[in-house]
């Protein structure tokens, strides 16, 4: 894709601060990283829109927790045309780590990840939110 080149004016102090975001981040000039913040942009919409999306949905949970794990399987069959994948990983005796890639509406992904999260058991639970790079 051709580039454009346009200008922008902003405030002193806040292109200071822009500045100190962009060295935080580790990004090697402002024209990525206003490209990152205008695709963080398109991806939020998407996910407010009806386009198909795709995200990643991580818990953390005790397996020795009676019927837990019994519980997000059925979960998870429930919601077989939106999971593409499931990783499970022991993270020591007690504790382990899913990672649950998803594909499909917004609506049905954040209904999974509400009803895995509010299982009794489950530690901690995220919704990362992509895009399936269609649209941007």
């Amino acid at each position: 894709m051709p580039l454009i080149r346009f200008g922008v004016s902003i405030e002193k102090d806040l292109l200071g601060k822009f500045d100190c975001f962009i060295k935080d981040k580790k990004y090697t000039n402002r024209s990525e990283a206003f490209r990152d913040l205008i695709r963080q942009e398109l991806v939020q919409k998407q996910w407010k829109g009806n386009h198909e999306i795709a995200g990643a949905i991580t818990l953390i949970y005790n397996h020795h927790k009676r019927e837990l794990v019994n519980k997000l399987m059925d979960i998870q069959h429930d919601f077989g045309t939106v999971i593409i994948s499931a990783q499970h990983i022991h993270l020591d005796h007690d504790n382990c780590l899913e990672i649950i890639a998803i594909k499909g509406s917004p609506k049905d992904a954040q209904k999974l990840s509400n009803s895995l999260k509010s299982v009794k058991g489950v530690k901690h639970g995220t919704l990362s939110m992509s895009t399936t790079g269609k649209d941007i």
